[in-house]
Order: C-alpha cells, then sequence, then structure tokens
C-alpha cells in the first residue's frame, strides 16, 4: 500500500514580506515603518532592548535609528503581540536589524520568544559581545 502525503507539504511556503520606509524608532526594538499608506508599528522579534531609562536604552535606540531612519526596510511579519503590534525580523541591504542589535551589545536574546533555529547563532553573538564587553556588556554585573 503506498502512502499518501498530504498536498499542504508539497506547496512552497508564502513569504509575506513586506517593505516601507522607517519613520520612527520608538526605543531601540520598536520602530515605525511606512506600510499600505499608514505608519506601522513593528517589534523586532526575538530580541529585547534596554528601555529608554535602563543603562545603554538612549544608546540603544541611537543604533537602531542610525541604522535605518528615514531609510527603506523589508519587514517579514512573525507573529502579533498583545499590544496589536506586528513582531517581526527586519533587514536593511540584506542584514538583519535584531541580529545587528544582538551582535553590537544592544539587546539580548528574548530566551522567551525566540525559538526559530537561527536564535542558535544569535546566542553565539550574544556571547560573543559579552566577552568582548560591548554595549550593554560592559558592565555585565547589571544586565546577568
Amino acid at each position: 500500500m503506498k502512502k499518501r502525503i498530504s498536498s499542504y507539504l508539497l506547496i512552497p511556503q508564502l513569504s509575506f514580506a513586506w517593505q516601507g520606509k522607517i519613520v520612527g524608532v520608538s526605543d531601540g526594538d520598536t520602530i515605525t515603518v511606512m506600510h499600505s499608506g499608514k505608519g506601522e508599528k513593528i517589534r523586532l522579534y526575538g530580541i529585547d532592548c534596554p528601555e529608554k531609562r535602563q543603562a545603554f536604552g538612549t544608546k540603544a535606540k541611537q543604533f537602531t535609528s542610525t541604522m535605518v531612519y528615514g531609510k527603506v526596510v523589508e519587514v517579514e511579519p512573525m507573529d502579533t503581540d498583545r499590544y496589536g503590534r506586528t513582531v517581526g525580523l527586519v533587514s536593511i541591504n540584506g542584514k538583519s536589524i535584531n541580529e545587528e542589535l544582538v551582535k553590537n551589545g544592544f539587546a539580548w536574546v528574548f530566551t522567551r520568544y525566540c525559538d526559530k533555529p537561527f536564535c542558535n547563532q544569535w546566542y553565539k553573538y550574544q556571547d560573543e559581545a559579552r566577552q568582548k564587553k560591548l554595549g550593554l556588556w560592559l558592565r555585565p554585573s547589571i544586565f546577568s
């Protein structure tokens, strides 16, 4: 007897990524991107930056602003958070903003929510940033 394979397994996964211009940076891990004629808040997937009033919160926001403000990015939605914001991967010229924040020590990998295979690499980048004492890892006792 032949084993039947469901047809849904044969359909390639569709990407619902879209492009838009960054019109706002609320903090290191939250941006506003123009989408369908209006600003859409995007929470960066899998990472967490210090809040504005925490150490390195302002620097994380500045890092994100420098990378993307006023530029066109690609947003790959992953989920929607409890506030109704899109949670996504954001890239510019093929470079992941989420990943760059971790690499440069301006974000932690958000253990509770980062569950994709690429998160393992992000943990390695986080460890490297910690070893190099980059950004928020300058004073690890505060953040450990």
